[in-house]
């Protein structure tokens, strides 16, 4: 599979999904993915694809985990609706979601990306962040596992999203080992709903535009209203 890794903003849609194409009916490749780029964009290149009888993005990869939730406002909801399968990577949060990190663990840790960044550990261990770490925390102890077993388990059954599928990004034997182990844990509605409440976000305008009324069932309550009022005396 060739992933374009973030996507090329001066040369034309058209010659890229193009280029594509002829790289699978030359045998050179399987399937084609996109990563790192506007919804809107995917979805121009999908349709173009599809109406000109081109190889179309088979998947999409995106950054996803209980931190980092802004894929579902657009990318995740797009990727359902053409078909695209999801490769959700950094589903630890960048580390933050490993157990090394707390309301009571907020020092970087040796020998972590946060270590060598001390920028970047300024901006992710927020109080938001560390919220969602103790709560991922207390869960795997509840559970008896480990504190990337539970953040692995979330990114897997969010499904309702689409495929979703963790990149496991594990540096050594025991850690893919620990990483793996999370096939075998099923959390349960109570559990998500926990770890919802600490980490959803706004998704904003229009999703939540008005309620969400309009896109649900107050749509049939205003359309009747409005029968009645165009239907003739006597209808």
């Amino acid at each position: 599979m060739l992933w374009v890794h973030i996507w090329d903003p001066f040369t034309p849609l058209e010659e890229v999904v193009r280029a594509l194409d002829d790289a699978v009916r030359a045998g050179k490749v399987l399937y084609a993915g996109i990563s790192d780029t506007p919804a809107w964009l995917v979805a121009q290149a999908v349709t173009l694809a599809d109406v000109r009888g081109w190889t179309r993005f088979a998947g999409l990869q995106v950054p996803y985990s209980l931190i980092e939730r802004d894929v579902e406002r657009e990318l995740l909801p797009m990727a359902k609706a053409l078909d695209l399968g999801v490769t959700a990577w950094s589903p630890l949060g960048g580390g933050l979601l490993t157990g090394r990190y707390g309301s009571d663990r907020r020092e970087a840790q040796a020998g972590t990306r946060f270590s060598s960044a001390p920028q970047s550990a300024q901006r992710s261990l927020t109080e938001r962040n560390l919220e969602i770490a103790d709560a991922v925390n207390a869960l795997a102890a509840e559970r008896g596992a480990s504190a990337s077993q539970v953040a692995i388990a979330w990114v897997r059954s969010q499904q309702g999203l689409g495929v979703v599928i963790p990149i496991i990004g594990a540096r050594s034997l025991a850690q893919a080992e620990e990483n793996l182990g999370a096939l075998e844990l099923q959390l349960s509605g109570e559990e998500l709903a926990r770890l919802d409440a600490v980490s959803r976000i706004e998704l904003g305008f229009p999703h939540d535009f008005d309620g969400g009324r309009l896109a649900f069932g107050d749509t049939l309550e205003l359309l009747d209203d409005h029968r009645g009022a165009l239907a003739p005396a006597g209808a």
